[in-house]
Protein backbone atom coordinates (compact mmCIF):
# COMPACT_ATOMS: atom_id res chain seq x y z
CA UNK A 1 0.00 0.00 0.00
CA UNK A 2 0.81 3.52 -0.57
CA UNK A 3 0.12 7.06 -0.08
CA UNK A 4 1.13 10.36 -2.05
CA UNK A 5 0.46 14.07 -0.52
CA UNK A 6 1.63 16.72 -2.48
CA UNK A 7 3.01 19.28 -0.19
CA UNK A 8 4.10 23.03 -0.68
CA UNK A 9 7.48 22.44 -1.63
CA UNK A 10 7.47 18.30 -1.98
CA UNK A 11 5.61 15.51 -3.31
CA UNK A 12 5.56 12.97 -0.21
CA UNK A 13 4.93 9.12 -1.18
CA UNK A 14 5.11 6.65 1.68
CA UNK A 15 5.36 3.28 1.43
CA UNK A 16 3.70 0.88 4.09
CA UNK A 17 4.99 -2.97 3.94
CA UNK A 18 2.39 -5.59 3.87
CA UNK A 19 1.74 -8.83 3.61
CA UNK A 20 2.74 -12.23 5.62
CA UNK A 21 5.91 -12.69 7.31
CA UNK A 22 7.75 -10.01 8.70
CA UNK A 23 7.63 -6.73 7.72
CA UNK A 24 9.91 -3.50 7.15
CA UNK A 25 9.32 0.10 8.42
CA UNK A 26 7.52 2.52 6.14
CA UNK A 27 9.87 3.99 3.92
CA UNK A 28 9.21 7.62 2.94
CA UNK A 29 9.85 9.55 -0.27
CA UNK A 30 9.98 12.65 -0.80
CA UNK A 31 10.53 14.35 -4.50
CA UNK A 32 12.08 17.91 -4.33
CA UNK A 33 12.38 20.23 -7.08
CA UNK A 34 16.39 19.29 -6.47
CA UNK A 35 16.58 15.97 -5.09
CA UNK A 36 14.95 12.80 -3.78
CA UNK A 37 15.11 11.99 -0.24
CA UNK A 38 14.46 8.17 1.07
CA UNK A 39 13.63 7.58 4.60
CA UNK A 40 12.84 4.67 6.99
CA UNK A 41 12.96 4.48 11.02
CA UNK A 42 15.58 1.80 12.46
CA UNK A 43 13.84 -0.18 15.37
CA UNK A 44 17.35 -1.50 16.25
CA UNK A 45 18.89 1.92 16.56
CA UNK A 46 15.67 3.66 17.54
CA UNK A 47 16.28 6.31 14.65
CA UNK A 48 15.54 7.28 10.90
CA UNK A 49 18.03 6.74 8.17
CA UNK A 50 17.50 9.37 5.36
CA UNK A 51 19.06 9.10 1.76
CA UNK A 52 19.60 11.58 -0.28
CA UNK A 53 19.65 11.37 -4.66
CA UNK A 54 20.64 14.36 -6.56
CA UNK A 55 17.73 14.05 -10.01
CA UNK A 56 20.51 12.18 -12.29
CA UNK A 57 21.30 9.60 -9.51
CA UNK A 58 17.24 9.16 -9.26
CA UNK A 59 16.90 8.56 -13.18
CA UNK A 60 20.42 6.55 -12.97
CA UNK A 61 18.43 4.34 -10.47
CA UNK A 62 15.41 3.93 -12.56
CA UNK A 63 17.47 3.13 -15.48
CA UNK A 64 19.42 0.25 -13.49
CA UNK A 65 16.36 -1.41 -12.50
CA UNK A 66 15.67 -2.15 -16.05
CA UNK A 67 19.25 -3.34 -16.95
CA UNK A 68 21.12 -6.61 -16.53
CA UNK A 69 24.22 -6.44 -14.72
CA UNK A 70 27.16 -4.25 -16.33
CA UNK A 71 28.53 -1.24 -15.80
CA UNK A 72 26.61 1.85 -17.47
CA UNK A 73 26.42 5.93 -18.50
CA UNK A 74 23.66 7.81 -19.35
CA UNK A 75 23.39 9.83 -22.24
CA UNK A 76 21.82 12.81 -21.69
CA UNK A 77 19.21 13.83 -24.32
CA UNK A 78 19.26 17.48 -25.57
Amino acid sequence: MFSIEHEFDATVVTLVDEGAGHLQEDVIVSSFEECVTVEQFDPRTDSAHKITLSITQLNDLIAALELPEGVYTRRVRD
